[in-house]
């Protein structure tokens, strides 16, 4: 066992030691070697040039940072293949998209990428893929703000086997990714063609209204009010109430842990105008202008949320099925209406009670409503349902994809 090797055992589980031990025997048994990345790499860091976006002149050149390219300029540092790394941010922990990439070309990196050069291209990929099957937690600094400095990076060990078998690993392992690529646009296709099932016949039913509908306005057949402006600092962490607001409400969902604030106590006149049933329905009546990136409606299913400002309440007549609403206002002929009172500035849009209340609604009979409210309940069930299956097809690829990465890099292919 090697000196750096019974450090580590001071220090680590003996389960753990050991299976390093029997990893590291075998591949060095195989022709493979444990090296750092900077004995098998160039670090070109000091080449870098970052630019500010007020700077930046427009033009065909990639500008890469962290995560990719990040805007395109008129100039070129780099002409030649390269791997990038990720230098800071949040995505070194989370791992939504490749930390390493590699590039090629007439490019322009800035000072958030570390740039490697590579005597070949396989050693590059390799090292590439190797960087995907591998968590770097222990050489991030930073909670706030994650950083991988180049002398962590420098120091990670990358087990390299010899170069044939660098290309018969690469070469699988790109046939594997492939493959699972292909599998998983599948899977999203039908995901959408699912979702886009249920919104044609959502669409389709108030396009299209049938013999002895009615239009109404909605103020007419509903109590509609508005939020109360709650005091940010009568917001607490835990208490009797919790005040709903913006980003508490998505299309059809409340997400309640979403910065989630309470009120303990509450004036009576307070708590009449803005206390919420269950079955009244909640729309957000402000976003971005021209974004379409608000009216959200959700159902509600608590006795205990308030309502705060910039939302409104809809609590239907016995003469309008709240869960029939709620799915018309899921249609673009609901939201082209709401949209088409949007006011604001040019960042931020809003609209109006007046919007809501003078919304017009295409009215069935109340047992038309309720077989429309079934048939859309079962559809979306099943919709629901085949959704769950894609997306644990997703996953599985996603574990498929990992799984086959880290037996090549246990010498298992």
């Amino acid at each position: 066992m090697s000196e750096s090797m019974k450090n580590n055992c001071q220090t680590k589980r003996f389960e753990d030691c050991l299976e390093k031990v029997i990893y590291t025997n075998k591949i060095q048994s195989d022709g493979w070697e444990e090296k750092t990345l900077d004995q098998i790499s160039e670090n070109l860091d000091s080449k870098r040039v970052p630019i500010t976006k007020n700077k930046r002149k427009s033009g065909i050149y990639p500008y890469y940072g962290a995560s990719g390219i990040v805007d395109y300029v008129d100039g070129y540092i780099f002409d030649e293949d390269l791997l990038l790394v990720s230098e800071d941010g949040a995505n070194l922990l989370a791992r939504s998209t490749p930390i390493a990439f590699s590039v090629s070309g007439k490019i322009w990196v800035n000072n958030h990428a570390h740039i490697l050069r590579f005597k070949n291209m396989e050693t590059q990929k390799f090292v590439e893929m190797y960087f995907a099957s591998i968590k770097l937690d222990e050489y991030i600094t930073g909670a706030a703000q994650p950083k991988l400095n180049q002398s962590a990076l420098n120091s990670i060990i990358i087990p390299i086997p010899p170069l044939p078998e660098q290309q018969r690993i690469v070469t699988i392992l790109d046939e594997a990714f492939a493959a699972i690529a292909t599998a998983k646009q599948n899977a999203e296709k039908n995901l959408q063609n699912v979702r886009e099932l249920f919104e044609s016949y959502l669409q389709s039913v108030f396009a299209n209204p049938g013999d002895g509908w009615e239009e109404k306005k909605l103020g007419e057949i509903s109590e509609i009010f508005g939020g109360y402006a709650f005091k940010s600092g009568d917001f607490q962490k835990n208490g009797r109430y919790q005040v709903l607001r913006m980003g508490n409400v998505r299309p059809g969902i409340i997400r309640s842990d979403e910065s989630p604030v309470f009120i303990e106590k509450i004036d009576e006149k307070i708590l009449s105008r803005s206390l919420l049933k269950p079955g009244d329905i909640i729309i957000t009546q402000t976003g971005t202008r021209k974004k379409r990136d608000y009216g959200y409606t959700v159902s509600i299913d608590k006795s205990n949320y308030l309502l705060n400002q910039r939302l409104a309440a809809i609590r239907t007549s016995k003469n309008l099925d709240h869960q029939f609403f709620l799915y018309y206002s899921w249609s673009d002929n609901f939201r082209d209406q709401f949209f088409a009172n949007e006011t604001g500035t040019v960042g931020q849009g809003n609209v109006g009670m007046s919007a809501v209340t003078d919304a017009i609604i295409p009215l069935p009979p109340l047992p038309e409503q309720h077989r429309i409210v079934a048939k859309l309940d079962a559809l979306s069930a099943e919709t629901k349902k085949i959704e769950a299956i894609y997306r644990q097809k997703l996953a599985d690829l996603d574990e498929l994809k990992k799984s086959v990465l880290q037996k090549a890099f246990d010498g298992e292919l």
